[in-house]
C-alpha cells in the first residue's frame, strides 16, 4: 500500500541529492547497503550500447497504479499454484515488506524463500553472485 508514497518520497530526495533514485528504493541507508547501490549502479554503466532509453512518466505511474489496485484486492488462493516458484527479498524491503514474501512464500505449496541479509528491495541485485548461483541451482531442479 506504500509503494506509490515511497516511490515517490524516495525519488524526490534523489533529485534533492543529486543521486539516482534507485539508491534509495532499492538499498538500505546502513553502509552495506549505500556501497551495494554505488556497485549496483557502476555495474548498470557497464553496458555502453542497446541500453534501455529513460522512462516515460507514463511508464514510472503505470506500475505503481497496477500495485496500489492489487493491494486492494483480496487475496487470491495461491494452493492451486503446484509449479516450483523461487521467491527472493532483502530482510528490510520498504517497498514490498519481508514479511510479505514470507506469506507469499507460506502460501505457495513448493515455494523456496531467500531473504538477504541487510538488503532491501534490491536484495538481487546487491546479492547478484548468490541470487545467480540459487536461481540456476532453483531452476535445476
Amino acid at each position: 500500500m506504500d509503494v506509490s508514497r515511497l516511490s515517490h518520497l524516495d525519488t524526490v530526495r534523489a533529485l534533492f541529492t543529486l543521486q539516482d533514485p534507485k539508491q534509495f528504493l532499492f538499498f538500505t541507508r546502513a553502509a552495506g547497503g549505500r556501497r551495494a547501490g554505488k556497485q549496483f549502479l557502476a555495474r548498470l554503466k557497464e553496458r555502453t550500447h542497446g541500453r534501455d532509453k529513460a522512462i516515460s512518466l507514463t511508464s514510472y505511474f503505470a506500475p505503481l497504479k497496477a500495485i496500489h489496485r492489487w493491494g486492494l484486492a483480496q487475496p487470491q488462493d495461491l494452493s492451486v499454484i503446484h509449479q516450483p516458484v523461487l521467491v527472493a527479498n532483502g530482510d528490510n524491503d520498504r517497498m514490498v515488506p519481508t514479511k510479505n514474501s514470507s506469506e507469499l512464500a507460506r502460501r505457495l505449496p513448493n515455494a523456496d524463500l531467500v531473504v538477504y541479509p541487510d538488503a532491501g528491495h534490491g536484495g538481487i541485485f546487491q546479492f547478484h553472485e548468490q541470487f545467480v548461483a540459487e536461481a540456476l541451482d532453483f531452476l535445476e531442479r
